[in-house]
């Protein structure tokens, strides 16, 4: 049974009284039978006109009330917890006789709902969680048939009886919710409009992204359901890596979300993934998927249905709950209550993981088939306390190195980091491998840095990478970028710089260069910085030479350089250490934090990790 009513007293102290912290401090064990006077807000959400109206004054039940609904009492011998609520009318023990007719019928209804919940605390003692959530939504539609224009105490009592069914629902959800399972054991598919058109795209247009998603599928789901069986989840989750990512480890997303399940870097902290200079394990399918499942888990006890978790999961669920907050609704169901209100990119994330389910079930109907499944590849972790190269491991013992990278894709440089760490190896190659690993020479230099660059028009990644002394390889895959991408001019891209390896190539060339002035044609991508190194001088003489007011510089531009004559000098570097920024580092070295980044490759935004090398002066 759908407790649409019940739902209703659940925002009203969630949302509408700001009861958010009752929920997560609520006890397991039942209420006390000795109860005082608590302070609330009252709002009938039926009146938006009360929304904003709060009475703070204590709640004083009818010493009846309180009785009835909190006094915890033996079950009779003959009670049967399966039989539906009473449908006699319970008399009230305070009815006057010169009470007015009006009154006294609500008055009825009133000790009526008082007699639902105590029947609902009896259910729950009794371990019936299911019956005790429907005697509840019992009480509170007859709460909704309660006149509150009878009298001003009926409308307290009113309001005092939704609080305490809120309340109950509370401890109750709270008691079943330790373990996700019960009855939470598959995702309830709705083929309305909107999953419709998802249908029609995933079989449509994006079919082949659909195919090759399933095709890669098969190498991490084994793993996926193993801990979703675990942890009492239902299988379908185990689908959902094919709307995140297409089950790609280095899929990279424009909000900065990465890996399999798509985490970006606070949420994957939040659930123990590691990020720094060598690693980052949210492109562990193992870790990451450990981190998903808790983070569903924690999403479950939020919300309480698949649907509206798996919006917060794309979200966040400070949005989600912020859309509820804002809703005029009488009472919040599910997901297709808050749908129009999400994010276009959310209102068709749930939506698209209820098609893919939908066409999973229903392949043949689709013409959908899975002809080369990626099988998992057996491997043997190994613990390691020495720093090697993946490309040097691979050649000793004679495997290709994207084997290497796909079993341990969280490194990020295809460099052990120089601390013990537990290196995956093919089972097949285990024993040679721990054989010759003393012959493998230690890799001591750092991992190549990362710096930023904004496409200009008619760049290319060619272009790109040689003005940063890189390979086209190296660009692409620290940018996730294939060969049928195309880049786009205005979008940053990130760029692997070792430090030395924008100035190592220059200065062999500058070696005979002589102090004679040469005039010299702008090309695209020139700069001063780049044209002072080049030409073993400094901005501020070639400015000075040209007469330039400013640093900006034109496509077919002739300056006059006049080269220093030596080669350049070796760079000075600088070692990050903790509590280091940008700001102190060129403070600390008497240089302008622009010089800084600049000579770096970084950007405002870019962040610095202890033991990262920088270029200093």
């Amino acid at each position: 049974m759908h407790h649409h009513k019940v739902m209703t007293a659940v925002f009203a102290v969630l949302i509408i009284t700001g009861c958010q912290q009752t929920y997560k401090q609520t006890s397991i064990t039942p209420i006390q039978k000795d109860t005082e006077a608590v302070t609330s807000q009252t709002t009938d959400p039926a009146d938006p006109s009360l929304s904003s109206k709060q009475v703070d004054k204590p709640i004083h039940f009818r010493k009846s009330a309180v009785d009835s609904a909190f006094r915890i009492r033996p079950l009779p011998s003959d009670f049967d917890v399966n039989a539906d609520p009473p449908d006699a009318v319970v008399p009230s023990p305070h009815a006057d006789d010169d009470m007015p007719e009006s009154v006294h019928t609500e008055q009825v209804k009133i000790d009526q709902a008082l007699e639902l919940c105590t029947l609902a605390q009896e259910m729950w003692e009794a371990g019936r969680l299911e019956k005790a959530l429907d005697y509840l939504d019992d009480a509170y539609a007859t709460l909704l048939e309660i006149d509150t224009d009878a009298s001003l105490d009926i409308t307290q009592q009113k309001e005092d009886i939704r609080f305490l069914i809120s309340k109950r629902i509370l401890e109750i959800y709270a008691s079943r919710q330790v373990v996700v399972a019960g009855s939470h054991d598959e995702i309830p598919i709705t083929l309305n409009e909107h999953v419709q058109a998802e249908i029609k795209r995933l079989t449509g247009p994006e079919k082949r992204f659909f195919i090759n998603s399933l095709e890669r599928s098969s190498r991490f789901r084994p793993y996926i359901l193993s801990q979703l069986q675990a942890a009492g989840l239902p299988e379908e989750l185990s689908w959902l890596p094919l709307i995140e990512s297409g089950y790609q480890l280095r899929a990279l997303s424009s909000a900065r979300a990465l890996g399999l399940w798509q985490f970006i870097p606070s949420t994957g902290h939040k659930f123990g993934l590691t990020r720094n200079q060598y690693i980052d394990e949210r492109m562990d399918p193992e870790k990451s998927t450990r981190a998903a499942i808790a983070y569903l888990k924690e999403l479950h006890n939020i919300f309480g249905d698949w649907t509206t978790v798996l919006a917060a999961y794309n979200c966040g669920e400070g949005r989600v709950l912020r859309t509820i907050r804002n809703q005029r609704l009488n009472y919040l169901d599910n997901f297709w209550d808050l749908y129009q209100n999400l994010p276009r990119e959310t209102a068709r994330y749930v939506p698209r993981f209820l098609a893919t389910l939908h066409i999973i079930q229903n392949l043949d109907t689709y013409n959908i088939s899975v002809e080369t499944p990626s099988k998992p590849i057996p491997y043997r972790s190994v613990e390691i306390k020495k720093q090697l190269r993946l490309t040097d491991i691979a050649k000793e013992i004679s495997i290709p190195a994207d084997d290497l990278r796909t079993l341990n894709p969280e490194l990020r440089h295809d460099i052990l980091p120089p601390e013990t760490y537990r290196l995956k190896i093919p089972t097949n190659k285990s024993e040679l491998f721990l054989a010759r690993l003393e012959k493998i020479e230690t890799a001591y230099s750092a991992p190549r840095l990362l710096g930023h660059h904004k496409i200009r028009r008619g760049e290319t990644l060619s272009s790109i990478a040689t003005r940063y002394g890189t390979s086209v390889r190296d660009l692409a895959r620290a940018n996730n970028i294939h060969r049928t991408h195309r880049i786009i001019a205005g979008t940053v891209i990130k760029v692997p710089v070792s430090g030395t390896n924008a100035h190592t190539s220059s200065s062999n060339s500058t070696t005979a260069q002589k102090k004679t002035p040469v005039r010299y044609k702008v090309k695209k991508g020139d700069s001063l910085w780049v044209l002072a190194r080049k030409f073993s001088t400094t901005t501020k003489e070639i400015m000075r030479a040209n007469n330039l007011s400013n640093t900006t510089l034109h496509i077919g531009q002739v300056l006059t350089i006049t080269p220093s004559g030596k080669t350049s000098t070796s760079p000075v570097y600088y070692y990050v250490k903790s509590g280091d920024s940008p700001f102190l580092i060129a403070k600390k070295h008497k240089m302008s934090l622009h010089r800084l980044l600049v000579l770096n490759r970084l950007s405002k935004t870019c962040t610095i990790f202890p033991g990262q090398k920088l270029i200093v002066e």
